[in-house]
């Protein structure tokens, strides 16, 4: 099991630098008071480019991959539970392992709960941080389900107005 993937957003310099410590350039961000927009290319098999709107006070980030064709996926949104700390000229994130999958009219999933839980055994979170990535999870489902299973629908109502390129 692999400690929490932090990650930074580094504003000043248009760069991402992903948990790998690998640096990527980034067409776009976006700070309102609530949140953080970055759009960005990917070099990954499958997806060609990604967009995402870090949320700190809903403790979400939310995503989507433009997949390279082969590659979709049956998804509108890909939501990463985690803690995130905005700064005026940089951001970070730590990932706390649950993300959840956003069918927008459908459905929302729950996935990898089972790497909570293993994290947690193996004392790379403690309990009181798991106990808080499963409580932002539920609210996050309980919202998105509350607004026929929109993300945008959701935090636009709680007024984070989410716009994509």
């Amino acid at each position: 099991m692999h400690p929490p993937k932090v990650e930074t957003f580094d504003l000043a310099a248009s760069v991402n630098t992903d948990p790998k410590g690998f640096h990527r350039p980034v067409d776009t961000y976006r700070v309102e008071p609530w949140g953080l927009y970055m759009a960005r290319p990917a070099d990954h098999p499958q997806f060609h480019y990604l967009e995402s709107w870090l949320v700190p006070s809903m403790g979400i980030r939310a995503t989507i991959f433009h997949f390279t064709p082969g590659h979709e996926r049956d998804q509108d949104r890909y939501v990463d539970i985690g803690q995130f700390d905005p700064g005026p000229s940089r951001w970070t994130s730590r990932d706390l392992y649950l993300d959840l999958v956003v069918r927008t009219g459908r459905d929302t999933r729950l996935l990898d709960v089972d790497e909570l839980l293993q994290a947690t055994a193996e004392n790379l979170v403690d309990a009181a941080t798991a106990e808080e990535a499963i409580t932002v999870a539920a609210a996050a489902i309980d919202g998105i389900a509350a607004h026929d299973h929109d993300l945008d629908a959701w935090l636009g109502s709680l007024g984070m107005p989410l716009s994509w390129r």
